[in-house]
């Protein structure tokens, strides 16, 4: 004989102690080293009847809202289930722990929402609670010693059970109706996925005030009779091991967490001990977007430890849709090449679709607003018909306010609607931006925030970036590291949403204001942000780099004036502000500033022949200003391949060789993130200015290279490094250094294997010329691929000139580029390629770091096995081989740029470390 299905969630409880005797809860006391209690559902039932008894000796009857401000795991769960049993309505609610006026606002809201609540809160958060007029607090402790309540109230399937207050960050939250029926759909949904049974064992350390807690580590543990573990959510936050140590000491197979978790595990340093993991079936990861490469580095760091390769299950659920209801079973293989996860398929009985803004369904695969239906779905927010009417379209649906996108039945989200900066109309989702600002050095993970301020005044919403960076100097007037940070904050906002931040805020720890699961609370970072708070952070961030750039000296004369004002406008600086001596790469100039800085010279000072080398060899404002004010005629100087990107730093140099178009300016916003650790040069072909003619032969190139290296650094160590065609040379370069007695420690090979020459016979004229304009951006990738044999049998002029058709017009005018220039420039490409369909490597260095992205063709595995992996050919030392995101062309470009120079610079300090006084 089987149980009948509850009609409520008391029924859970009921069943559980009647079915599951040897089941129940375990509350650790502290960290996995520390003891825990155990206590059974059936033990749990009683210990709730005698709350229950007491509250209604108080004169509580059902459906009176009880608030429970409780923090340890098993007061509140006994304080809930009081409630339920009884029919009195649960409603958690986190403590503000250190800002009394923003507890305050919000207990007077909550009063006020909830018609005068009772309060029930344990003696230590008493004594904190600021004293609001007419809340009525009770503690805990003062409830305990009575006879547990024999009579139990019968609730409803369609009564409420929980309301859930949103993340309100200004003290105004919403408070989400949750029925029995909703409920008890989700369970039934949730296990048709988790597949729960008694032999698991569940872990919770996120505080019931979220619904992931209460829900996927509570309710749903006890529909299956399992057996939950449960610690307070500062053991984990405060030591992010103890999550791992929790797990393998107590066998868990199921657990919960946010994706900043995933990412301070991975960065953690465990030593030598080791964690039992084996168990694990799945860990659900919620409540913000899962990072692919953060997911992946999860669990590859921890496969030694038994780790599944399958166990994270990237979700989707809201308070309002009962936590979980979209589970992904296919991470990472369904996320090739994504940087979020996608987020699977929803459980059974909920329907989503994504609408347009007349909440019309778009085709698969087209973003729109996600909008969900089915019986776990809210009915809608306690007394606030308006919030709960607008939640709703007019066939009922409920509008999430994500925007996403259905392949194929999988959901994809892009964003949050209330969670990003509008600027100048268009909408930037802050997840994104701190994704790629979590990988810079200098910033601590989870301590990152982007959101938007409005000036007086101004037409749109300005981008604030704030961070915490940690010390990494005991010298107090040492501004080295911040500065640095600082300097890749800012680059990496350019890259990704091509704008600058209007602010960036180096704040402590405590200034971030955090929800329970670890969430930033941006909006109320803004509020304080508008009222004066971070003042001090800005005056000092002003002087941090006034100091760094060199001081002040006034531009003179007409074009010096007018170069110091673009500046001022590319780099958001006050008029007045920049000095003659002020550099482009210093101030933050990045390859899009150099192409707007090539317009605006155009339009404000006639320069119409600015070129980019121009920008690259003089990029302080009197340089520059000498060559414009000179006519920008050509200068038959001597050629010298080295480009100077940035120029501070004490650390060993990195030259770095062009890729096959021969061009630097793809490593004009790598170097950005070397500001203050290490000088980076480039290496340019000879060719591509008036004049000059290119190498006649694969050694006189590197010859030539070699000869301008040793100008500048006259003896080892070196570092040297090339992109695609450049990794060869790189390659050529060290053997040449080698054989002269001096030290190479790092050679670097950007994707490319040694062996080149059949890739170099494929590429004819038409293919050199298509892969250059998809290098430049004048074709997308789908292009690149079909055009050569669509072009191949044309004259080359009118190659060229089709090419040059279908690009933007916008692109070319950036680029300076005309048929001429852009023919000139394929033909230095197709002469580089010559070169290379006659190199055939030989020799070896002491050691390679090839970095591997998406090949041009195959898989990323085949390309690493069969043609990368032949570097080991050519090394007498052990090679390093090193995953980086992206495709080929794209690795270093806006999306990848953060993630690739991070790698790097790791890659850089572990190869030079002797020489550069580290271990």
């Amino acid at each position: 004989m089987t149980d009948s299905p509850p009609r409520n969630i008391a029924g859970l409880l009921t069943r559980a102690a009647r079915n599951q005797p040897d089941s129940g809860l375990d509350y650790c006391q502290g960290g996995a080293a520390d003891p825990y209690v155990s206590q059974s559902y059936a033990e749990l039932s009683t210990r709730s009847r005698e709350i229950l008894a007491a509250l209604r000796s108080l004169g509580a009857v059902a459906q009176d809202r009880v608030v429970l401000c409780l923090e340890n795991p098993q007061e509140f769960l006994t304080a809930f289930w009081a409630c339920v049993l009884g029919g009195l309505i649960p409603c958690p609610l986190a403590p503000v722990h250190g800002d009394p006026e923003r507890w305050t606002t919000q207990l007077r809201h909550v009063d006020r929402l909830l018609d005068r609540p009772l309060v029930l809160t344990d003696a230590g958060l008493a004594a904190e609670l600021p004293r609001v007029d007419g809340v009525r607090v009770i503690t805990l402790d003062a409830l305990y010693g009575h006879e547990p309540a024999a009579e139990l109230h019968e609730a409803a399937p369609g009564d409420t059970a929980v309301l859930v207050l949103t993340s309100g960050s200004t003290g105004s939250p919403k408070a989400v109706t949750l029925t029995h029926a909703n409920l008890l759909a989700a369970m039934a949904g949730k296990n048709g996925y988790h597949r729960l049974t008694p032999a698991d064992t569940t872990l919770n350390w996120i505080s019931f005030d979220h619904v992931a807690a209460l829900l996927e580590c509570h309710l749903l543990p006890m529909y299956a009779g399992c057996r939950q573990l449960h610690v307070e959510s500062a053991v984990v936050l405060g030591e992010p091991l103890e999550f791992l140590r929790l797990v393998s000491r107590h066998g868990v197979t199921m657990t919960f967490t946010p994706n900043f978790l995933l990412g301070l595990l991975t960065a953690s340093r465990p030593g030598a001990e080791t964690f039992d993991l084996s168990r694990v079936r799945h860990i659900v990861s919620g409540g913000e977007a899962v990072v692919v490469a953060t997911g992946r580095a999860f669990l590859e760091r921890f496969a030694a430890h038994g780790l599944a390769p399958d166990a994270l299950w990237p979700a989707f659920g809201m308070t309002e849709t009962c936590a979980g209801s979209i589970y992904s079973l296919h991470f990472p293989q369904a996320d090739s090449g994504a940087e979020f996860a996608n987020l699977g398929a929803p459980v059974e009985r909920l329907s989503i679709r994504v609408v347009d803004e007349r909440d019309r369904p778009v085709p698969a695969g087209h973003v729109g607003e996600l909008q969900l239906s089915g019986p776990m779905i809210s009915p809608g927010y306690h007394r606030d018909e308006r919030a709960t009417a607008e939640s709703r379209t007019e066939d009922g649906w409920f509008r999430s306010g994500d925007l996403g996108r259905i392949d194929t039945g999988r959901l994809t989200l892009v964003g949050r609607s209330k969670d990003s900066v509008v600027v100048n109309g268009v909408s930037y989702f802050s997840h994104e931006l701190e994704s790629a600002l979590a990988e810079l050095d200098g910033v601590a993970r989870s301590y990152v925030a982007a959101f938007p301020t409005r000036p007086a005044g101004s037409d749109t919403e300005h981008l604030v970036i704030a961070f915490h960076h940690p010390r990494e100097t005991a010298d107090e007037d040492d501004d080295t590291h911040l500065f640095r940070a600082l300097a890749a904050v800012r680059a990496t906002a350019v890259m990704h949403w091509g704008f600058r931040p209007s602010l960036i805020l180096p704040l402590p720890k405590d200034a971030f204001p955090k929800t329970s699961l670890g969430k930033i609370r941006r909006a109320l970072m803004r509020e304080r942000l508008e009222a004066g708070a971070y003042d001090d952070v800005v005056r000092r961030v002003a002087e941090v780099t006034r100091r760094r750039l060199g001081g002040y000296t006034a531009p003179e004369g007409g074009t010096e004036q007018a170069l110091a004002g673009i500046y001022a406008e590319l780099f958001d600086t006050g008029p007045g502000s920049i000095s003659a001596h002020a550099n482009f790469f210093d101030l933050g100039g990045t390859s899009l500033d150099i192409l707007r800085l090539r317009t605006m010279a155009a339009q404000r000072l006639g320069a119409h022949g600015l070129r980019i080398i121009d920008v690259l060899t003089a990029p302080t404002v009197r340089t520059l200003a000498a060559k414009l004010s000179a006519g920008l005629r050509p200068e038959r100087q001597p050629y010298d391949p080295v480009v100077p990107m940035q120029l501070s730093g004490e650390k060993t140099p990195l030259f770095c060789v062009h890729p096959g178009v021969g061009e630097v300016l793809v490593f004009v916003n790598l170097a950005q993130y070397f500001v203050g650790d290490r000088p980076f040069y480039a290496l340019r072909a000879r060719g591509l200015n008036e004049g000059e003619q290119p190498f006649t032969s694969f050694a006189e190139m590197v010859e030539t290279y070699v000869a301008a290296i040793r100008e500048r650094q006259p003896h080892g160590p070196y570092a040297v490094a090339g992109y695609s065609f450049g990794g060869a040379v790189a390659f050529e370069i060290a053997k040449v250094l080698e054989a002269a007695g001096e030290r190479v420690d790092f050679v670097g090979s950007f994707n490319l294997p040694p062996h080149i020459r059949r890739r170099m016979n494929e590429l004819d004229f038409v293919e050199t010329a298509v892969n250059l304009a998809f290098f430049l951006g004048l074709i997308d990738k789908k292009r690149s691929v079909e055009l050569p044999g669509r072009l191949r049998g044309l004259p080359q002029k009118e190659q060229l000139s089709r090419l040059l058709d279908l690009a933007p017009a916008g692109r070319i005018a950036e680029l300076d580029l005309d048929p001429g220039k852009f023919g000139a420039w394929a033909r230095l490409a197709a002469d580089l390629t010559r070169l290379g369909r006659d190199y055939e490597p030989s020799g070896s260095v002491r050691s390679m770091t090839v970095f591997y992205a998406i090949p041009l063709r195959g898989s990323k595995e085949d390309w690493l096995r069969d043609e990368l992996r032949r570097w080991d050919e050519h090394a007498t030392g052990a090679n390093r081989y090193v995953d980086v995101p992206g495709e080929h062309y794209t690795l270093m470009g806006p999306r990848h740029v953060a993630a690739f120079q991070a790698v790097l610079r790791r890659e850089l300090d572990r190869a030079m470390g002797d020489a550069e006084g580290r271990p």
